[in-house]
């Protein structure tokens, strides 16, 4: 469904990304680890079309995207939940997923795609007529994710969901990408939090300056003595 191919993306003459190559078949989760300053943001802002590469493929659903603007790329059917959350906070919650829908005029399907959130959220319909800011740090992640899902996409990048939470917020939002992949909703994930993303992905990329050093399967990297050290921390 998502396929980047030899990505390279440069700032002036520093280089981001230096032939990164990342695919998540459809309906699973793929998952990039890294250490602070790897490059895995500026490889969704590639994807997303907020950085233009410099060379290489991205293609979603067989289509290439690489270099389109980000408002195309959307159109496309590429939906994202940055890092931080970012809710409306004088908006409801209600409000906040409406504003995800703002390309589709289709109201049957609006209320269809807000039943499914619904559905993988309760708690965002038990809060929907709440102010934003005045939800729970994890509250505020799972209306991210459903604003983003409101937009029909067909793939879903999260960008660091569990950053600044509590424990059981961590917990609560893990929980969510586990119900999006039962959904089988394609999802690429990057997370800081390497347990939570090995927990939750099919696949796991490692991105260290700029280039992917390992991509398989979770068991694989806690079998290989040298990535458990350097990334999971163990000896």
């Amino acid at each position: 469904m998502l396929e980047v191919r030899d990505l390279v993306v440069h700032y002036g003459r520093a280089l981001a990304l230096d032939g990164v190559s990342v695919a998540v078949p459809a309906g699973q989760v793929a998952a990039v680890i890294g250490p602070n300053g790897a490059g895995k943001s500026t490889l969704l802002k590639a994807i997303l079309g907020l950085v233009r590469p410099t060379q290489g493929s991205i293609r979603l659903g067989g289509e290439e995207v690489a270099g389109e603007p980000s408002h195309r790329i959307a159109r496309r059917g590429m939906g994202a939940s940055p890092e931080g959350r970012r809710p409306f906070p004088e908006m409801t919650v209600l409000e906040n997923l409406l504003v995800g829908a703002h390309t589709c005029r289709d109201r049957p399907e609006i209320e269809r795609r807000l039943a499914d959130v619904y559905a993988l959220f309760p708690r965002l319909q038990e809060r929907r007529r709440q102010f934003a800011g005045t939800l729970s740090g994890g509250e505020q992640q799972m209306l991210a994710i459903g604003r983003a899902l409101m937009g029909g996409p067909r793939v879903l990048l999260l960008d660091e969901p569990s950053a600044g939470l509590a424990a059981r917020a961590v917990g609560e939002v893990a929980a969510s990408i586990r119900g999006l992949r039962e959904r089988q909703i394609t999802t690429l994930l990057v997370e800081q939090n390497v347990e939570m993303a090995m927990g939750l992905a099919d696949g796991v990329y490692v991105l260290d300056r700029g280039r992917v050093v390992f991509g398989g399967p979770p068991a694989a990297i806690r079998q290989h003595p040298d990535l458990r050290a350097a990334y999971l921390g163990l000896a």
